[in-house]
């Protein structure tokens, strides 16, 4: 049995980012780019104006006030995306429209507001400064600017700056396939009433909605007998993924294969059973070089699992970087004890109150408790050594969602 840490060491020297494919940017969003973005060009391309209003030079109105206007000749009307056919000269402006480029002779432009315009001349009531309310070529990006850095996962203004800069599509990690089985005689599909004696196979779906939300794309290979014979054949169709969760079947029962049919056909068995509760009995090895996790049947020590190992390869496999669940401090609600010698996962409820985190614990911690799960956001982390937890006592607890940060709805 080895411990937390040496399983992750052990699990993740063995993963990489997969290859890159070429993607449309409206699909890319929340996907690691595999290549640096150079900005072809400037943006803006040409000084433009900032404001509707009028463009003029700045020492035509450098005494205008309220008091004291200005009045200009306007030469003509520049709409955003035509050009000026005029120069600006002494005492004239120029109509003009926010993103329409600045006219030769003009260097600021005034608010409409700031104006009134009379026949074809405009009264300005106010001076300006030199550039006021321009944009000058190149201020946003310029061109040969690093705009987007290889092994950035894309955000939702990446993508805006990306469609600016003309890339219609980019080379993306791909996504992982994962196939997903649930071994045990004992399950049924989720359509069938199950009899007694048997249960529903919910592990299956609740690993592929995990696999779902670390951006992978879930293989669905259903129910596999206890059996040896069906075992090595559901290896061998989930051979074609790029990584394998089965779940159940790892114990010490009499029918618990998994482990041994992984030791038989594999090319490496790396480690079989983990220091932590729940997820104790989880193996972990490779088939003919595709990765292979043994998950606990019980369904939280399933999703435990998952989340302490599956989820950081999966996002390693698709060029992230950051891989582990934000951890936070917070006060613990209640006590515990325990053994020392495993590191146990206590499903939580975290809030906040006033200038702290508290954390609750959502009842029963049953291995088989699913419900415990979907009362939680987080998961109180108590180390191998600790025996005692105090209510009261600061707790290290690692996030399942964002949930915690999430604003409240506005009270209108």
């Amino acid at each position: 049995m080895i411990s937390v840490e040496e399983a992750l060491k052990t699990i993740l020297v063995n993963f990489r980012p997969l290859g890159l494919e070429k993607i449309n940017i409206l699909e890319a969003r929340g996907r690691v780019i595999g290549e640096d973005v150079f900005a072809p060009r400037n943006i803006p391309s040409a000084n433009n104006s900032a404001r509707d209003g009028y463009a003029l030079r700045c020492a035509d109105i450098k005494d205008a006030s309220r008091e004291k206007p200005v009045k200009l000749k306007i030469i003509e009307d520049i709409p955003a995306g035509t050009l000026a056919v005029k120069k600006i000269k002494k005492g004239e402006a120029a109509r003009i429209m926010t993103g329409a480029v600045l006219p030769e002779g003009a260097d600021s432009v005034v608010h409409q507001e700031d104006t009134m315009k009379e026949g074809k001349t405009v009264i300005v009531y106010t001076s300006a400064e030199k550039s006021e309310n321009i944009r000058f070529a190149g201020e946003d990006v310029r061109t040969g600017d690093l705009v987007v850095k290889k092994g950035s996962a894309l955000r939702p203004a990446d993508i805006g700056m990306l469609a600016a800069l003309g890339r219609a599509f980019v080379s993306v990690y791909q996504k992982p396939r994962v196939a997903i089985m649930s071994t045990g005689d004992e399950l049924v599909d989720i359509e069938i009433e199950p009899p007694p004696g048997k249960i529903v196979n919910s592990n299956s779906f609740s690993l592929a909605a995990q696999v779902m939300e670390c951006g992978a794309i879930p293989i669905m290979l259903g129910i596999v007998k206890d059996k040896k014979t069906d075992l090595r054949e559901a290896f061998k169709t989930a051979l074609h993924a790029d990584l394998m969760i089965s779940s159940g079947g790892v114990s010490v029962g009499d029918f618990d294969f998994v482990k041994n049919v992984m030791g038989e056909i594999g090319n490496a068995m790396h480690f079989w059973r983990v220091a932590m509760r729940p997820g104790k009995p989880l193996a972990f090895g490779a088939i003919e070089g595709v990765p292979l996790f043994g998950l606990p049947g019980n369904p939280v020590s399933s999703m435990v699992s998952f989340e302490q190992f599956v989820r950081p390869s999966l996002l390693k496999m698709q060029g992230h970087k950051k891989i582990f669940r934000q951890t936070i401090q917070a006060v613990c609600n209640d006590e515990f004890q325990k053994n020392p010698g495993f590191r146990h996962f206590i499903r939580a409820v975290v809030k906040k109150e006033k200038d702290r985190y508290v954390a609750i614990t959502t009842g029963d911690q049953g291995s088989g408790i699913l419900k415990s799960m979907v009362a939680a956001n987080g998961l109180i982390v108590i180390g191998e050594e600790e025996t005692r937890i105090k209510k009261g006592s600061e707790v290290t607890v690692q996030l399942l969602d964002d949930s915690l940060f999430r604003s409240e709805s506005l009270q209108l």
